[in-house]
């Protein structure tokens, strides 16, 4: 089975790293490290397509693996793990944990990329907070992109985020809880994960292998989630008023891009409504969108459909979309 390669990138930031996932190390106090992982099924190391990947809040780049497998045939996959998840440095400052951040370390992993092999043609896969980072990339056309994004993919999010589910998201992130195996945290992450619709066992055992750290053994062993509790720390201060306020920003970036644009909807999704897929697809970039029935937010891009969907707008010519 094909497996990614684990790279980082060097990135300027608000503080040093506290944790370092121990492969290297910062060069600079103000700089922190971003792990990603690179798919390449062709052989072409210098394939001049490439996708980029990013997760969801509270999630990290082995989320795509099933998407990426399918891609990866195609192009060169990029899954970043954003700071403070999976791999990558935390960061002294957790208010450092914020969009403007994100997307400027994904310029730097891009300019790395680019110079490893030049990059011809440049699409995005953003879930939830990595279609938001997405449209803070896509939407400002002076970014010192390779080259501009063609082809964007937003699954489960545009300018308008629900309150409500934001408060309910706001109920368990940053609640770090020690587990005594695999199958023991994925029963609990099930529990708060159920929108992501229907997953066999196996499936979201997979999903959840790269969604745990192990402790040290004099903080008792076991394992724990593999990110940062403090990115909750910023999420934490956002109120009605501010979330409201920011949506006219939103909008303004959204409506700046020129990619051609594909937006996936959990069909019961509590944070994209339907009303406000409905507006995307008559202004800015005027998204295709695509419901999935029986998912929340947000889809996973594991079932045959939802790859289906992503691969056929992302390969084909036309930018087609399967069903």
């Amino acid at each position: 089975m094909i497996e990614p390669t684990l790279n980082y990138v060097l990135c300027p930031g608000p503080g040093a790293p506290v944790v370092s996932s121990g492969n290297s190390s910062a060069s600079a106090a103000t700089h922190h490290r971003m792990a990603y992982w690179e798919w390449n099924a062709t052989g072409n190391l210098a394939h001049p397509h490439v996708v980029v990947c990013v997760h969801g809040l509270s999630r990290q780049g082995r989320d795509f693996d099933t998407l990426a497998r399918a891609l990866s045939q195609h192009a060169r996959v990029i899954c970043p793990d954003v700071v403070g998840r999976g791999q990558s440095d935390w960061l002294t400052d957790p208010m450092g944990y914020q969009i403007a951040q994100y997307a400027a370390d994904m310029l730097a992993m891009l300019a790395q990329v680019h110079q490893h092999a030049p990059i011809t043609t440049l699409d995005w896969v953003g879930t939830s907070m990595g279609g938001l980072i997405g449209m803070g990339i896509a939407g400002q056309p002076g970014l010192p992109l390779p080259v501009p994004v063609r082809r964007l993919v937003l699954n489960d999010v545009g300018p308008v985020i629900q309150w409500e589910a934001l408060q309910r998201i706001g109920l368990y992130l940053g609640q770090q809880a020690r587990f005594e195996s695999l199958q023991q945290a994925a029963d609990a992450m099930w529990a708060i994960s159920t929108s992501f619709g229907p997953h066999t066992p196996e499936q979201w055992l997979d999903l959840s292998r790269a969604m745990v750290r192990a402790l040290p053994e004099s903080a008792g062993g076991g394992i724990t989630l593999h990110y940062d509790p403090a990115i909750a720390v910023p999420f934490k201060t956002l109120t009605q008023e501010s979330a409201v306020a920011g949506e006219a920003m939103l909008w303004q970036l959204y409506d700046h891009i020129t990619a051609r644009t594909l937006l996936l909807r959990g069909a019961q999704s509590d944070l994209l409504f339907r009303e406000t897929a409905q507006a995307m697809a008559q202004r800015g970039p005027r998204a295709h969108v695509v419901e999935f029935e029986g998912v929340g937010h947000a889809p996973t891009l594991v079932a045959g459909d939802q790859v289906a969907a992503v691969t056929g707008f992302l390969l084909s010519a036309e930018g087609v979309v399967a069903g």
